[in-house]
């Protein structure tokens, strides 16, 4: 992309904001220069957001009926995902996976709870409840 073709379609979702991406200048150089976006990215954004929101109330749901645990919920809602959350952690995915179960999460170690909280930026009063 040229850099006087770079769009600057303004977007709500950058709250004003710019951001800076690479555009060719007119010697034929990679420079940096400022976007406020452009449609296909808010588009793409747009829809993200809108699926991490949906995984974060079906989360909400199944901790509320039981089925998973107030981790899962809470790392919908901190918009992280399991490979992500298991890396940060320093565990395997099948063992963040285990957590999901009530009775499993019931028995974790505080100092487990501590390490989960830590990587979600929460207390663990906050981890271990649903909001209401």
């Amino acid at each position: 992309m040229k850099k006087n073709d770079t769009p600057q379609q303004t977007t709500e979702l950058f709250d004003g904001e710019t951001k800076g991406i690479y555009a060719v200048n007119e010697q034929g150089e990679y420079e940096l220069t400022r976007t406020s976006g452009w449609d296909p990215e808010t588009t793409a954004l747009t829809q993200a957001l809108e699926e991490m929101d949906r995984l974060t109330d079906d989360a909400l749901q199944r901790a509320r009926a039981g089925s998973t645990s107030p981790l899962e919920y809470h790392m919908c809602a901190r918009r992280m995902d399991l490979p992500m959350l298991a890396k940060t952690v320093g565990k395997f995915q099948w063992q963040v996976r285990r957590h999901f179960n009530c009775a499993r999460f019931n028995n974790l170690t505080t100092q487990q709870l501590e390490a989960y909280a830590q990587v979600l930026d929460i207390d663990v009063d906050t981890l271990v409840k649903l909001p209401e």
